[in-house]
């Protein structure tokens, strides 16, 4: 048989309702475990009804340029390389 260890853990809000699992996955009714979680983890259940969860913080949109900068530059260098690369291998000098 699983044995797990609980502890009071926040629900999401700030409140603070029943034993919950380390992980927060799991809901101690006093006689078993059960899944604080929808199968779909759309829904939460707070230790008396199911609440739908919220949402996970937004993203900030920044990191796109960076990458899109990365992979010019990447591009760049890779295109000077090869260039003298030719340049040496062909003996072409200006």
């Amino acid at each position: 048989m699983l044995h797990r260890r609980w502890a009071v853990a926040p629900v999401p809000g700030g409140q603070s309702q029943g034993p919950y699992s380390p992980d927060g996955f799991w809901w101690w009714d006093g006689a078993s475990w059960k899944p604080a979680y929808s199968q779909d983890r759309l829904w939460r259940w707070n230790g008396q009804t199911w609440v739908p969860t919220q949402a996970p913080p937004a993203q900030s949109k920044g990191g796109s340029g960076l990458a899109i900068g990365l992979i010019v530059g990447a591009f760049l260098i890779v295109l000077v390389v090869v260039a003298v690369m030719v340049v040496v291998v062909l003996g072409v000098h200006p």
